[in-house]
């Protein structure tokens, strides 16, 4: 571990208002020990250590989806279903970035520079765009579907209020 590393988790349990001992339930979520499943990073604070940065922009999407909305466990079935392809998506999408930033160093390592490679390699970035803005697409169209009205109205606080990111 970095040393420099330790006094960062010092400050950072202080600010949470304590040191975690064995039985606080400290986890990799920041729960505290009888915090009831998820407030530690659904507490809607404005701040972005806590969420973590994953699809939808918090660690733990569905269950920080699931406190905020209010969902029942149909609705939490349905969006797990949503929220799993949308994952398979983005990871595919990131596997065709990495794959057009080689195939662009490739041209730039080449000695000439060939201007229907970079073009084609440029249209496979555009593609899985594409792709993701589609899977995108849909996974909204069946959230919009899935929520009843107070819960559309949630869901769009959370996107507005950057507690969500798409």
């Amino acid at each position: 571990m970095h040393p420099g590393m330790m006094g960062w988790w010092k400050w950072k349990q202080a600010a949470r208002g304590g040191a975690c001992g064995a039985s606080a339930g400290c986890g990799p979520s920041g729960e505290h020990g009888g915090g009831g499943g998820g407030e530690a990073y659904a507490s809607g604070d404005g701040s972005d250590g806590d969420y973590g940065g994953g699809n939808f922009g918090v660690r733990r999407p569905l269950r920080f989806l699931a406190h905020k909305l209010e969902l029942d466990d149909k609705q939490v079935e349905e969006l797990a279903h949503l929220l799993n392809e949308l994952k398979t998506e983005r990871a595919q999408a990131a596997v065709d970035h990495r794959r057009t930033v080689a195939g662009f160093a490739d041209v730039i390592a080449g000695e000439t520079f060939d201007e229907a490679k970079v073009g084609a390699v440029a249209a496979e970035r555009v593609k899985s765009a594409e792709r993701l803005r589609d899977a995108l697409v849909k996974a909204l169209g069946g959230i919009h579907k899935l929520l009843r009205q107070e819960q559309r109205g949630r869901f769009a606080y959370l996107i507005r209020t950057g507690a969500l990111t798409l």
